[in-house]
């Protein structure tokens, strides 16, 4: 596949490294260990987003070699558009790689939000490399773009590979905000028309998910698609683990939702939502 990037997110990136607090890591990578297990684009992504994070540090302070590993994105990106959209291939290609600057920041937005938001969080470095919530949010944040620009097969095909390495299941098509952070992440699925807002925290096994489906009316058999069935969820929202968040309601902001609580009804703001669980019996072995 023969693709040559002609924008500036090269030139845009290299400025957004430099502005990098000295909590990112950007200047000089300390030689980190390989990971494995990633695909290709995936391991382009990281390595153009947080480049000493993940032993790039060719990348910073040289316009050229981010512009070639742009390219090589892009070739990436072609291959897995062509089989469904072959005419319209370059063009989405560009308008997402032009996004990468964009996206980058929002990355940092989400560390800050997990340092913030996890007194088990020692460093912003720990969150890029180990984090599961921010790997997944990364192949996201790019997956969106994908989607939203007409390709939702493969931006599906690249939230499925980080599924598979995250334990996180994020549809490319949900709309999500500033400062967003999964704890653990293990089990979270968050659907297709969910919006979430800014400031959200979202722990293990969260489902933000569809609650009826509607037939489509000339097939009894087949469920109707493109209409609205996943929550919108406000700002500045705590959804505890467990927690089953189901169909086409609004989530106020300020909310907090108590872990294993299964809401159906819109909450309105400054809410706090649980369940009443029974007083706990004990009784001793010698009973």
């Amino acid at each position: 596949m023969d693709y040559t990037y002609t924008g500036t997110a090269h030139t845009a990136l290299l400025e957004s490294y430099r502005t990098d607090e000295e909590s990112f890591q950007t200047c000089k990578s300390p030689g980190f260990p390989e990971r494995q297990g990633v695909i290709k684009e995936v391991d382009s992504l990281r390595r153009l987003l947080f480049p000493a994070c993940w032993n790039a540090d060719e990348l910073v302070g040289d316009k050229e070699a981010i512009l070639a590993e742009i390219n090589e994105l892009g070739e990436l990106f072609c291959k897995g558009i062509q089989p469904y959209s072959p005419s319209c291939m370059a063009g989405t290609v560009t308008k997402v790689l032009n996004a990468l600057p964009e996206i980058r920041e929002l990355l940092k937005k989400d560390v800050i939000a997990a340092y913030k938001g996890d007194p088990a969080a020692k460093s912003y470095i720990e969150i890029i490399r180990a984090y599961p919530g921010l790997q997944a949010m990364m192949v996201h944040r790019v997956a969106h773009r994908l989607y939203t620009d007409g390709q939702p097969v493969y931006a599906r095909e690249l939230t499925e590979a980080a599924k598979s390495t995250t334990g996180i299941d994020i549809h490319p098509g949900a709309e999500i905000g500033e400062y967003f952070f999964i704890d653990h992440g293990s089990g979270v699925v968050i659907g297709e028309t969910a919006t979430i807002g800014n400031w959200v925290r979202l722990y293990q096994e969260v489902t933000l998910g569809a609650l009826h489906f509607e037939e489509q009316e000339d097939d009894e058999r087949a469920l109707k698609k493109d209409y609205k069935r996943h929550p919108d969820i406000g700002n500045n929202v705590v959804i505890g683990a467990g927690s089953k968040v189901l169909g086409p309601i609004s989530i106020g902001d300020h909310v907090s939702i108590e872990a294993n609580s299964w809401v159906t009804e819109d909450v309105p703001d400054h809410t706090k939502v649980f369940t009443n669980h029974p007083e706990l019996e004990r009784k001793s072995f010698d009973d």
